[in-house]
């Protein structure tokens, strides 16, 4: 069975000549996979019985399954636990601000990157998802809160670039005016730094935000909370970056996970401001999230605010991430791990 919900408008097309099908019909097909948002064959009231039933012998429609959802008490926020039809599960959540509502979906099905504070990576990589389980998990949250979503983060479980393929084929399929049309103005890309890809990704040019997960500012540091940085140190990240920055005019958000005694010093913040001095770039700070068989833990609210202060005095963009959903722990990795142990 393959993925309908993958396929580029011109691959439907071809797909349907193959079939002995007219051309228009991969446009219908098309509109109510990707703006109606149907999730089987059926629902396609414009489609002849006989199309639909051979279209159901050979594909599928990836929307997932939703198997725990939790609603944030304080500020509205969704997290949704969602199986995919082989069984994989993984974790999307659903943010609401005033410009509109953001979803951060999950790129692979767990995560090989091993990075210490981050949930994900605990049971590794089961596989990576495709561009249409992606796509199905903005299109099952929208079905679900009856409203649009505006805003795509992947940021979830998995690392983008390890899955680049699929998450470029995302990314035209998201933009794409015969689907959702989301801007790339409005999608955000968070990596660990997966340096080659960096550099193929701007040469794309999608208009998108690349967020990169830096969490320290010396090599030794973040090679002890990053294993990816011995492969692609500091120096070789900075590279690509400021290449980045160069090829699309498009500003970099650092992320920078603080933790109470490890890096948030106000040396490593004058180690930081000297790493990205000069360069079109905003720092996000992040409170690390309290995980289990983590030796980390949050750091106290003053040495947050000191070290944002002195970021800015330096002249450095620099902000502290609001923590939505905290009472439904909202950050990626949690549930599925759970869901594995039950």
């Amino acid at each position: 069975m393959t993925d309908i919900s993958s396929l580029s408008l011109s691959e439907l097309e071809a797909t349907l000549l193959d079939m002995g099908e007219k051309k228009f019909r991969a446009k219908q097909i098309y509109s109510w996979i990707h703006k109606s948002l149907v999730e089987s064959f059926d629902e396609m009231t414009n489609i002849n019985k006989d199309l639909r039933n051979k279209l159901g012998e050979s594909y599928y429609i990836s929307q997932p399954k939703i198997i725990k959802k939790l609603v944030s008490k304080i500020d509205g926020t969704v997290k949704y636990l969602f199986e995919f039809f082989d069984g994989n599960r993984v974790e999307s959540v659903l943010m609401r601000y005033k410009y509109g509502i953001s979803i951060c979906v999950s790129t692979q099905a767990g995560c090989n990157m091993g990075c210490k504070f981050c949930a994900s990576t605990k049971l590794g990589k089961a596989r990576d998802l495709t561009a249409g389980e992606i796509l199905g998990q903005i299109y099952k949250a929208q079905n679900d809160c009856g409203e649009r979503i505006s805003h795509v983060v992947l940021m979830g479980m998995g690392e983008p670039l390890d899955n680049f393929e699929n998450v470029v084929r995302f990314l035209n399929m998201v933009s794409d005016s015969d689907g959702l049309n989301i801007s790339g103005r409005n999608i955000s890309l968070s990596t660990c730094g997966i340096v080659p890809k960096i550099f193929e990704l701007s040469e794309l040019d999608f208009k998108l935000t690349l967020s990169v997960s830096l969490h320290a500012p010396t090599d030794e540091l973040r090679s002890s909370m990053m294993p990816i940085n011995k492969k692609y140190p500091i120096s070789a990240l900075m590279d690509a970056c400021r290449s980045y920055t160069k090829t699309t005019g498009r500003r970099i958000s650092f992320e920078y996970t603080l933790i109470k005694g490890v890096n948030d010093s106000k040396e490593q913040a004058e180690k930081l401001c000297s790493l990205l001095k000069g360069m079109l770039c905003h720092v996000n700070l992040i409170p690390v999230n309290s995980i289990k068989d983590s030796e980390y833990e949050k750091s106290e609210k003053q040495s947050i605010e000191a070290f944002r202060s002195y970021i800015e005095s330096k002249g450095i963009s620099a902000t502290v991430r609001r923590k939505l959903g905290d009472d439904i722990n909202a950050a990626c990795g949690q549930l599925r791990r759970e869901s594995v142990n039950e």
